[in-house]
Order: structure tokens, then C-alpha cells, then sequence
């Protein structure tokens, strides 16, 4: 099957490895990579890109969902798989059965992991600040108590940084008091006896803002995809990140708007002279965030075209006047390089008022992905 012919994402995964090597430059030689492929790799393709880093020697991975870890499991993925969120006890059977390392959310959680019976893996979650999962830091008590239950496997304890991407006083400072409460926590077990288990706060951000704070592991997520979750020039010129993902669309057709004449649904576009239009394959239905729509650029033959019309479900309108050679069939990029100019998922973020994690997480599964080499594709 060709498979070019609608929609479609390149992925490099030398870029990848690039940037998987970038981030363990940054790190200690005692602190591992546990790159974040949740959510698909963050569009990205789970299997596919967890392979090209195990071959680069990683082998913890975090992942959203038990569904998700056996995913890779099925896909042939060995080491550590950390399901990060709530595993209903109707699937306990599965973190079994696929060797899968459960988070412990709360204590309410782990009193339902030992009434089950069954020797479970797992890391505590510990609410440093974030307060969305994980036991309170200062119920220390209670953190113990789940050390102590037989049928848990601890091996290891982690928290979540929530302003570790700010760069203000208060966000540097917040930031700061998580990580003393974590290492307060730490201590503690410690103290108390338990030694055995590894520890990791840091994702994307806190590694390339707080560096020097690190444990075990660190969780790199979207950054390892070479995007950062909004445009930082000051990041960019710290670490060189190399884009894996590029997303492209044929043009499916090519229409003459007359002066007066609106296109797409809701006509919210009108052409105020004659005007070319190019309508491309790929919609809303592929990821594709419809509030796009009279708003940002594609790119086509090297040339930069406006978006036009609001997005439908499978395609969308661009202004093709200012580029005379585009016929149907040719390939339009909408995150990516063509001739000298390039978009990045941060610019298509920017345009539709949301961060760069959004857009290619939510990039859709009829999206074929294909590996691109760098002697052509």
C-alpha cells in the first residue's frame, strides 16, 4: 500500500537518538533517561519509538495507562514499563500478566492493592505541590504505611513538578519547595530503614531548568521529541533539539475563489479579489485543531500559504495566489521543513492557542506514520 497518498507523519528517529543523547549529556552518568511515550509517544507512535531508543541502551519508560504498557509489551518492549496513572482493580490481572509497575496513587489506592491479595510492583506517587496524584509529602506516616504493606513490591518513589517550566521568581521558588519536599521524603524512608528503591521527579523542563537536582531517573517527555511546549529562545539556544515529526497532506484540488465568493463551511472566509485555493487532505478528524481555521500557514513548494476557511473533518483550504506552481498531488507540509522555511508544531501551537504537547498528542491514528532516512524518504 502506498503509503503517502492522503496524510501523513515522517518520523526521523535519528533525530530521536539525537536528542535522547542531548538530554543524557545534561544528566549524571548515575541518573537514567525513563523517557514519557504515553499517549501514543505524544503522536509519535509508542512501539515504534520506544524500539529506537531501547536500542540506544534505555529501558524504563513511562507510560499513561496499563492499556498503553501492554501495547508495548505486545510490541516487544522489555525493562520497566510505569503506568504514571489509576489502574482500575478490574485490571489488576494485567499488571501481572505484562510484568507492568503500578503507581500507587494515594493511600485509599494502596489499601485496595493489598486487599487484592497478589504481589503487585510499584511506585508512590508523592504530592509535593501538584496535588493531582500521589500521597501527600506530609503525611510521611501514612508513605510508610504503604512501604509496610507485604503484597507491595516498592521500587520506587516519585513526584511531579508543575511550574518547573516557569521562569519567574515565584515559579523558580515553588519549584524549589517541591524538591526540598521530595528530598525530605526521601530522607525519611531512609531513616526509617527502607533503601531499596529508585526516585524521580524531573520531566522535560525540570531537567533543562533544574539540572542539577537530580535522582535515579528522570522523565523526559515532549522535549524528547525534539518540541519544546512553547517557543523559548533561551532553551533552544541551551540544548539542540532536533524535531522527529513532520506532518504532511496532498493537495487534493485546486479551485479559483472569484472576488466576493466565501469557501468552507459558515463561508467565514471571503476573497475581497480572485484568489487560488488548494484544498489538502487532512482535517480536524486527523488532530488537527479546527480553531486553525482563517488562521497560521502551511508550506508548499518552499512558499508559505495561509490557512482559509474554517478546517473540516477530513480537509482544509489554503491560499495558494502568491504560489503559482501547486498542482494536485503535491505535498503540503504543516509541520516540517520545505526549501528554507519551516514550521514547528510550536508555531502551529501558537496559532491555535495551545502548547506543542496538545497538537502532536492529539495528531490522529489514520495518520499513517512513516520512518524518513536522511538519503531521501
Amino acid at each position: 500500500m502506498y503509503q503517502k497518498g492522503r496524510a501523513w507523519i515522517e518520523l526521523d528517529l535519528e533525530h530521536l537518538k539525537h536528542n535522547a543523547a542531548e538530554f543524557c549529556r545534561l544528566l549524571p552518568w548515575d541518573c537514567a533517561l525513563m523517557p514519557a511515550v504515553k499517549a501514543n509517544a505524544y503522536g509519535h507512535g509508542a512501539v515504534l519509538t520506544a524500539k529506537a531508543l531501547q536500542e540506544q541502551g534505555i529501558h524504563a519508560f513511562c507510560v499513561a495507562s496499563a492499556s498503553e504498557g501492554i501495547e508495548l509489551r505486545q510490541g516487544g518492549i522489555t525493562g520497566e514499563l510505569l503506568v504514571l496513572g489509576y489502574t482500575h482493580p478490574s485490571q489488576f490481572d494485567d499488571l501481572l500478566t505484562y510484568d507492568l509497575t503500578q503507581t500507587v496513587v494515594d493511600g485509599v489506592y494502596a489499601q485496595e492493592l493489598k486487599r487484592d491479595g497478589r504481589r503487585f510492583t510499584v511506585h508512590v506517587g508523592i504530592d509535593t505541590g501538584m496535588h493531582r496524584l500521589g500521597e501527600r509529602w506530609e503525611h510521611l506516616e501514612e508513605i510508610v504505611k504503604i512501604f509496610q504493606i507485604p503484597n507491595l513490591n516498592v521500587t520506587g518513589v516519585f513526584s511531579h513538578l508543575c511550574v518547573s517550566d516557569g521562569e519567574s521568581t515565584q515559579a523558580r521558588a515553588y519549584t524549589l519547595e517541591q524538591i526540598r519536599h521530595f528530598d525530605y521524603v526521601v530522607e525519611e524512608l531512609h531513616r526509617q530503614g527502607f533503601h531499596d528503591f529508585k526516585c524521580h521527579l524531573q520531566g522535560s523542563y525540570g531537567i533543562l531548568n533544574y539540572s542539577e537536582y537530580c535522582f535515579d531517573y528522570a522523565r523526559v517527555g515532549i522535549a524528547l521529541y525534539g518540541v519544546l511546549s512553547e517557543k523559548n529562545d533561551r532553551l533552544y539556544q541551551e540544548i539542540t533539539l532536533k524535531p522527529v515529526l513532520s506532518l504532511k497532506a496532498r493537495v487534493g484540488s485546486i479551485r479559483t475563489l472569484y472576488q466576493g465568493e466565501g469557501t468552507g463551511y459558515g463561508l467565514t472566509y471571503s476573497a475581497e479579489e480572485n484568489r487560488r485555493i488548494a484544498v489538502l487532505t487532512i482535517g480536524y478528524a486527523d488532530g488537527l485543531p479546527r480553531n486553525l481555521s482563517n488562521s497560521g500557514y502551511i508550506l508548499c513548494n518552499g512558499k508559505m500559504a495561509p490557512i482559509v476557511g474554517r478546517i473540516c473533518m477530513d480537509q482544509m483550504m489554503v491560499d495558494v495566489t502568491e504560489i503559482p506552481q501547486v498542482h494536485p498531488g503535491d505535498e503540503a507540509v504543516l509541520i516540517g521543513k520545505s526549501g528554507d522555511l519551516e514550521i514547528r508544531a510550536e508555531d502551529l501551537a501558537q496559532w491555535s492557542g495551545t502548547i506543542s504537547n496538545e497538537i502532536v498528542s492529539r495528531l490522529g491514528e489514520r495518520l499513517e506514520r512513516v520512518g524518513k532516512c536522511h538519503m531521501g524518504v
